[in-house]
């Protein structure tokens, strides 16, 4: 830790998170601070040979404010800046690549308008790796220092931003046409809004629009992958074929299907690698990367089917990770990041719902049908609260029970014990053959670690 003094405008948890800096608009993302962030990432771009960023954002209220706090930190660094107004998280990562700039958006996810966050990308669209955040992290604490005038960097807007792409996601899906299917889209209230409908429309779908109208408040109220409950209720009432709704940054997303039943990215996954065969233009999966809170049945499946799986931390920036280091080109986490490298360079909503769609059509768009041979184990997930999560995790007692109930449990389950990212909680999961069995046996091992501890 450097011993130089933190300004008082910093806010106590100031340094990277897990993906990028996400916090309270009014604290952790005043406008104090986002000029310092953009002053020294600009100098660390500079040092990289990175003279341009791209900035786009959601749909938040304080977009604006942190949009030009952070433009005016760029620019007083030497860097050019490009503003592209909204869009989604993954055209962020799209434009900066194809542009060849750093990329960054203005996005706190699936949170509520009051939080606020940013997320990096290099040139060539991935996240930034650990080493240059932690660079970053380092300058912020140096005297802010301007280049000389005729060094200052330009801004400038990029008009056609959304056009390009949304071509980019209708190449994606050259030759689909998706006519006679009635389609429900949530897009949050967020970044997709203006996006994803010329998508669908331009596919041909009979498309019913919610969470299209942003007033910089309502970004994920009451509606989006994280709330779908309204998504569900018209996908009945209108006898749609499919649902889909999105995050308020358009990186994840859930299916609802005709029944209003909800899908979530391992089931996802699953229509994804199964149908795979049946379309020529696919490349073969020889491997698969979930997270630690994958189901098992996926795993089982891909065991059956010859292909490798790898789990990994919960969070989209491992699963790349992984991908990358092993040249896979299919991820995803069961919150519904999903991540399709052939395509992309991070999770995108958009271009997984469209292959998504490519490989459902051969079933009338009935998704039940794809999933028919696919049943879940059934999980039971406990939360509560304790001092050390960390510690009692690798209590040996802990471990010793855990690998009691994992024997008995066979290879019809598993056992999961995991700390929460964000609160002093430890969270206590069992798969199991029936409900009952995974309800009873996460209880008891629950009870057995409030005793220990």
């Amino acid at each position: 830790m450097s011993s130089k003094k933190i300004p008082d405008y910093f806010p106590l948890d100031w340094r990277f998170g897990t993906d990028g800096i996400r916090g309270a608009v009014e604290s952790k993302m005043n406008p104090l601070f986002m000029v310092k962030l953009g002053w020294a990432a600009g100098k660390i771009l500079r040092e990289e040979g990175v003279e341009s960023i791209l900035i786009g954002k959601d749909t938040r209220i304080s977009g604006y404010m942190i949009e030009s706090a952070l433009e005016s930190g760029f620019i007083s660094a030497g860097v050019n800046v490009t503003l592209v107004g909204p869009m989604p998280t993954p055209g962020v990562a799209y434009l900066a690549k194809s542009t060849n700039q750093a990329g960054l958006v203005i996005t706190a996810s699936h949170n509520r308008f009051s939080d606020n966050g940013i997320k990096f990308f290099t040139t060539d669209g991935f996240k930034f790796d650990y080493g240059l955040e932690k660079k970053i992290e380092d300058f912020l604490l140096e005297n802010n220092s301007v280049v000389n005038s005729v060094e200052l960097g330009k801004a400038s807007r990029l008009e056609d931003a959304q056009q390009m792409y949304i071509d980019f996601c209708l190449a994606a899906s050259s030759n689909l046409d998706l006519s006679g299917l009635t389609l429900v889209i949530d897009c949050a209230n967020g970044a997709n809004y203006s996006v994803a409908p010329v998508v669908f429309k331009e596919l041909g779908c009979n498309l019913i629009e919610i969470g299209t109208s942003p007033d910089g408040i309502n970004i994920n109220d009451d509606c989006g992958s994280t709330n779908p409950e309204k998504i569900q209720k018209e996908v009945i009432s209108n006898g749609a074929d499919l649902g889909i709704a999105f995050d308020g940054d358009g990186d994840r997303l859930v299916l609802v299907d005709r029944h209003g039943k909800i899908l979530d990215g391992d089931d996802l996954l699953y229509t994804l690698i199964s149908t795979n065969g049946s379309d020529p233009d696919k490349k073969s999966y020889q491997g698969i990367v979930g997270t630690l809170m994958t189901n098992k049945s996926l795993e089982l499946f891909l065991e059956r089917e010859g292909i490798e799986f790898l789990r990994t931390d919960v969070g989209d920036k491992y699963v790349l990770r992984a991908l990358r280091e092993r040249s896979w080109i299919l991820g995803g986490e069961p919150s519904g990041h999903i991540i399709c490298l052939d395509h992309t360079t991070t999770g995108d909503a958009l271009i997984a719902s469209v292959k998504i769609l490519k490989s459902l059509k051969s079933f009338d768009f009935d998704i039940s049908k794809a999933l028919e041979n696919f049943t879940k184990l059934p999980q039971e997930l406990i939360s509560f609260e304790v001092n050390n999560p960390h510690k009692i995790i690798m209590n040996a007692d802990v471990r010793s029970e855990v690998s009691k109930l994992e024997k008995k449990l066979g290879n019809k389950g598993r056992v999961l014990i995991r700390p929460s990212g964000t609160e002093d909680l430890l969270r206590v999961m069992v798969e199991a053959s029936t409900k009952e069995l995974a309800e009873g046996l996460a209880k008891e091992m629950s009870d057995f670690i409030r005793r220990a501890v």
